[in-house]
């Protein structure tokens, strides 16, 4: 099977990038998937992933992307052409025209005879845009709703909640929606070893792209005042580097926070250098105000046994109910709810075991080799029942033609018989 990935790639930082990158690994590992990766284009001077075969033929905020885009699947000739997408893949709130014109996309290469699937990772119903500093709302919405309407004119689209499919096919009246889980990101999680935990310092992980409705400020208030007096081994390691909307935000926060004794700012973590960093976390904060789907971070923490103390937002209610997570929530904005979640966890050993191994059990459960799975598995049931369609025209001819036989066999589609 040929398939052909569009999607960020590292190593450029483009939205998507890393989950990008695992998708293709797991793709690439299997012996019966061709895949060539369309990605972004990349400037930067780190090398290439060259075990993967990859053509760079768009960029963010380019209105000239369909051309490239289409010409390179039209030399592949791939049996699916699966995107993998949020609303702002091709396009920032700074030049929302390419960010719309991408997002049509999967409906143009349908039309050119592909089958075309969409991996969505949020739907603009459900995204808080005061929180995410868009200025002009009502367009915003209603250029949302076109592009969601754009985006059901794929084959096939998967989401990671299951809201988001009774919102597409409630709403929308889509079809042929599917709910896959996101993926913890490793194919062979390791049970986390707790003697690495509070040794001696208990790790407060806080992880992520930060600015705009990711914000630490609370956190660090809240860690500062009330849960460091009381507990003075905790240590908050705020890592991860700013949003694209939100340039130099971190720089800020380190130059105010950054003398507290307590308080580590980690900056951009490597991917090699993500086990050590959740493995001897004692616990993960997500201090966000609002959020845009399932969260990777959170299934990063499932990954590595991590609890996770989060903001009681619907979506990861959601999230938390359909994969089965051990988390404690707090009300949004409640920074006295924070600090208690915080120090009742950091006074409770058996409770962060036990919520790590729910989280472990739970991630053992989504591994990306298993989602993967579903997906080709999908794409595969299609392609036998297009075989088994186009055969069963030949049911239309009768009997008595002599070259009925002789077509039949030399037809594309008899292999899969």
């Amino acid at each position: 099977m040929k398939i052909c990935f569009v999607s960020g790639f590292p190593p450029s930082k483009a939205v998507l990038n890393e989950y990008g990158f695992h998708v293709a690994r797991e793709l690439q590992a299997d012996p019966l998937v061709s895949l060539t990766i369309l990605a972004d284009e990349y400037s930067g001077t780190e090398a290439q992933l060259t075990e993967f075969e990859v053509q760079r033929c768009w960029k963010e905020n380019r209105l000239s992307n369909h051309s490239r885009l289409l010409k390179a699947i039209r030399d592949y000739k791939p049996d699916v052409v699966w995107f993998n997408l949020v609303f702002s893949s091709f396009g920032n709130k700074e030049n929302p025209l390419a960010a719309f014109s991408g997002l049509t996309l999967p409906a143009m290469t349908r039309m050119a005879g592909y089958y075309t699937h969409v991996t969505l990772h949020h739907l603009m119903d459900h995204i808080d845009l005061d929180d995410a500093g868009v200025r002009n709302k009502a367009l915003f919405r209603a250029a949302g709703n076109v592009a969601t309407r754009m985006l059901l004119m794929a084959n096939s689209i998967s989401v990671l909640l299951p809201a988001y499919r009774r919102t597409l096919t409630e709403k929308y009246r889509g079809e042929h929606i599917h709910y896959r889980a996101h993926g913890i990101l490793s194919a062979r999680p390791e049970y986390p070893d707790f003697s690495r935990r509070g040794n001696p310092d208990c790790r407060i992980l806080a992880f992520g792209k930060w600015g705009t409705y990711k914000r630490c400020e609370m956190l660090i208030e809240a860690f500062e005042k009330e849960v460091a007096p009381a507990f003075p081994r905790a240590k908050l390691v705020i890592a991860g580097t700013n949003n694209s909307n939100s340039p130099g935000y971190i720089e800020g926060l380190n130059a105010r926070y950054g003398s507290h004794p307590n308080i580590e700012f980690r900056g951009y973590v490597e991917e090699h250098d993500i086990p050590e960093m959740f493995g001897t976390s004692s616990f993960m904060v997500m201090p966000y105000t609002s959020a845009t789907g399932a969260s990777g971070v959170a299934n990063l923490a499932a990954a590595y046994g991590v609890p996770i103390i989060c903001s009681d937002i619907p979506d990861f209610r959601e999230m938390g109910d359909s994969g089965g997570l051990a988390i404690k929530f707090y009300p949004v904005g409640n920074k006295a709810a924070l600090a208690k979640n915080m120090l009742d966890l950091l006074q409770n050993e058996s409770e962060q075991h036990e919520m790590a191994e729910q989280n472990f059990s739970s991630a053992l459960r989504m591994t990306m080799p298993q989602i993967i799975h579903q997906y080709v598995r999908a794409f595969d049931r299609h392609q036998r029942a297009r075989a088994l369609e186009a055969v069963s025209r030949f049911r239309r001819i009768p009997a008595w033609v002599p070259s009925r036989s002789a077509i039949f066999r030399a037809s594309r589609w008899g292999s899969w018989i």
